[in-house]
This record gives C-alpha cells, structure tokens and sequence, in this order.
C-alpha cells in the first residue's frame, strides 16, 4: 500500500507530509489513521523534539475526501493527538487549506505560511457546519473575525489567517520564517517544552472534554441529512447546489 504520509527527520525534528496529491491530500479513512499513527511514533521517541506537520502539491488539506471520509471519532481523536503530543507540532504550509484542513492547522501550536497559501471553510457550501474542526479552532481565534469565514465560506489569506489565530506567521518565504522557531525548539528542555505546552492546551482539551461528544454527533447528523446529500453531489459534480440563489 503506498504511504500517505511522508517522514523525514533533521536535528531532533520529524517532518510529516500529507503525500496524496492525486485526493490534494484530503482526509481519507486512511490517511487520518496513518497521520495518528506517525504521531504515536513522534510521541514516543525520545530523539524527536519537534514536529513539522506540511504537505506535498500546492494543496496542504482540501478537507474531508468526501469519497472516503473518516469516522468524526477518528478525526477528532486525530486532532486530539496533535494537542496532547509532548511534543511541539509545527505546520508549515505553502498551498491551499480547506475546511477540515484548518483543523489540522489549529491543532497544531505554531502554523506559519506562505504567501502561496489560502484559507476557507467551506463546509457551510456543501450543507454542513465545521463541527468537529470547531474544538481546536473556536479556542484559538478570534470570535468576531471568525464568525465572517464560518459563515460565509469565503477565502481568506495568509495575513487574515494570522489575524483570526490560525497561524502564527506568514512571509514570503514560510521555511525562512519557521527557521528562527525551529532553531528556538532544538535549543529548549525536551521536559520544559513538555510542560509549557501543557500550560498552552489546557483550554483547548478542556473544549475536547466538554464538546467532542456533541459536535461528533452534529457532525454525523449533517453529513447524513438530504441537504449535504445535494452539497458534496454538486461540489463533486462541480456545479451550484440547489440551495444557491
């Protein structure tokens, strides 16, 4: 079976790259297990000290693989891992995110990109709502500006991103602006990082403890009603949905 995510280590920090650029790296059945399972691994290494999460193509998530979507359990419990890993997890992105994609950006502690990169939740476009995504998102963004993009599904760039707090930086260049953060992480104690980034998160879990339940539930509500139906018909069949006026 050909790997969906390719791995590569420099100084103490493991690279993990969304490699499906025939789905522009959607979050298959497949792919979500496979990225928790490479997670698993950089949590129990000792020699890893950070984690760089990116992509291959010009896509870094174009959300759900609405072919082969993942159980919402799973993908929370994978959103739930970039949280709680004792490890720093860094994305670094150079392409286009959509919808399901940005909860992958959010999870993670520090997200800088490229002035290449843009931004949508689309989930609204297709009749459902970013359910499941909301855990790591709503906890790290600014409510006002968000409420635009949640509701509208428009896109957005690199410098809105940083606005709303789903990235950290964005630059010309995103390996110039992540060389200073990556540089700062090999220097720190691998128990100081542990620790810190367990004082950043806890409200961000405390969101996993009280929601996740919930918004699973809404989640697999949604994408079984007759309006997502028509939705993911005609985005897949690349025209307006029913709905569009």
């Amino acid at each position: 079976m050909t790997a969906l995510i390719a791995r590569t280590r420099t100084r103490a920090v493991e690279t993990l790259s969304l490699d499906s650029t025939g789905t522009r790296n959607a979050l298959s059945a497949a792919l979500v297990a496979e990225l928790a399972a490479a997670l698993a691994d950089c949590g129990k290494d000792p020699d890893v000290r950070a984690v760089v999460l990116t992509h291959t193509g010009t896509t870094f998530c174009a959300g759900a693989d609405l072919r082969d979507p993942p159980a919402p359990e799973a993908f929370v419990g994978l959103l739930r891992s970039i949280v709680e890993l004792p490890r720093p997890v860094v994305a670094r992105i150079t392409g286009h995110v959509r919808a399901g994609g940005l909860g992958l950006v959010a999870a993670c502690d520090l997200a800088a990109a490229s002035t290449a990169a843009t931004f949508a939740f689309t989930e609204v476009r297709i009749g459902v709502a970013p359910a499941v995504i909301s855990l790591p998102v709503i906890p790290r963004t600014d409510p006002r500006a968000l409420a635009r993009y949640y509701l509208t599904g428009e896109r957005f760039g690199p410098a809105e991103a940083v606005r709303l707090g789903l990235l950290t930086t964005a630059a010309e260049d995103a390996d110039e602006a992540l060389a200073p953060v990556l540089d700062g992480l090999r220097r720190s104690c691998p128990q100081a990082l542990a620790e810190t980034k367990r004082l950043l998160t806890t409200r961000v879990l405390e969101t996993f403890d009280r929601d996740a339940a919930d918004l699973t539930a809404l989640s697999a509500r949604l994408f079984s009603s007759d309006q997502a139906r028509e939705g993911m018909t005609a985005f897949l069949e690349r025209r307006d949905a029913a709905w569009v006026v």
